[in-house]
């Protein structure tokens, strides 16, 4: 092998571990997270909650409406905490995850 070509392998090598590494980053990222909150609750039903993954920058909720869409509420807010406690009592406790 010519010096030129050995020269090339150890940047080959680290373009290689840095794509791997920046893919593997890229599966453990969260799938939501919420940046803005409705301040009270929805007019439609709401039929299921998730939390947010803990590698958001803010702790919330997203709470999926009767209409299907989903929306950002806070988790210490008073009435996200009845509704969130309204659905564990309905659903045995069973958080339902979101699609």
């Amino acid at each position: 092998m010519s010096a030129s070509r050995l020269s090339l392998l150890p940047v080959l090598f680290l373009l290689m571990g840095a794509i791997t590494l920046s893919q593997g980053l890229r599966m453990n990222a969260p799938r939501k997270c919420c940046f803005s909150f409705i301040n009270s609750q929805p007019k439609h039903p709401v039929v299921s909650f998730t939390r947010t993954s803990q590698h958001c920058s803010t702790p919330a909720v997203l709470l999926k409406i009767k209409t299907g869409r989903q929306l950002c509420a806070r988790p210490s807010d008073s009435w996200v905490v009845k509704t969130i406690s309204f659905l564990d009592n309905k659903n045995t406790g069973v958080e339902t995850p979101l699609q």
